[in-house]
């Protein structure tokens, strides 16, 4: 929900590099920068509390208040990037950006249909494509949704929808082009099967003589060696 908020106690960290990285996620802490309208400051958090933090009711959007041991200042941030484990999926480094809480920022949004099942496009046999998945916006950090719902349930066969179908929400602005497509409900396509190919010797083997056509006489074929030399069976030269 827009306006979440969650506190994220981090330590500083001064070694930095691949080893030190590593070192540090072998004792299930996770390596990250916090970017400010100063230096950055690079810092490690505990695995567990970044999870709780992304995972919250705010989601990816919710403003991250964080908190540097030994210090007693408390630093309103989003998340700005992340790296994941390619194989096992677990964060591996955090981004986070300093923001101002009255001021408007960009975020990147998603976006969810809903009521695909009784669409009666869908119901009629159409597929329902989701072809955006999501929105740039513009709305001061509290703000800034969780997510986007479309509504998609009146969707006929060749419908489609669009930002400027999505429905206006106070203090957010979409800043694409309101006519990309988000959504639509196609007739599903039919696979042609090939037909099959004849190879020559088949198309040779299963050839009919048309009806009454004889077929070639063997006084066509040549004839074998030395048969014009003999005569004919029965007959005495001379």
């Amino acid at each position: 929900m827009a306006g979440e908020r969650v506190k994220l106690s981090v330590q500083e960290r001064e070694s930095l590099g691949t080893r030190p990285s590593r070192r540090l996620r072998r004792q299930g802490l996770i390596p990250g920068v916090l970017y400010g309208r100063t230096t950055p400051v690079p810092f490690a958090v505990l695995e567990r509390d970044l999870r709780r933090a992304l995972t919250g009711a705010g989601g990816l959007h919710a403003i991250i208040d964080v908190v540097v041991e030994g210090k007693q200042a408390s630093h309103s941030a989003i998340l700005k990037e992340y790296q994941q484990d390619k194989v096992r999926g677990f964060v591996t480094h955090i981004d986070l950006q300093e923001v101002r809480l009255d001021q408007p920022i960009q975020a990147t949004v998603v976006v969810q249909l809903h009521g695909g099942d009784d669409s009666p496009g869908v119901r009629g046999g159409g597929v329902l494509s989701q072809v955006a998945r999501e929105v740039q916006v513009e709305a001061l950090p509290l703000e800034v949704p969780e997510h986007l719902e479309l509504d998609v349930s009146g969707m006929e066969i060749g419908d489609t929808l669009r930002i400027t179908d999505l429905s206006s929400r106070e203090g957010v602005t979409f800043l694409d082009d309101p006519e990309t497509v988000l959504a639509t409900v196609t007739m599903p396509t039919r696979e042609v099967e090939p037909e099959e190919a004849v190879t020559e010797e088949e198309a040779a083997e299963g050839a009919e003589v048309p009806e009454g056509e004889a077929p070639e006489r063997a006084a066509d074929q040549p004839a074998e060696p030395g048969a014009d030399a003999a005569g004919e069976p029965g007959t005495v030269e001379g």
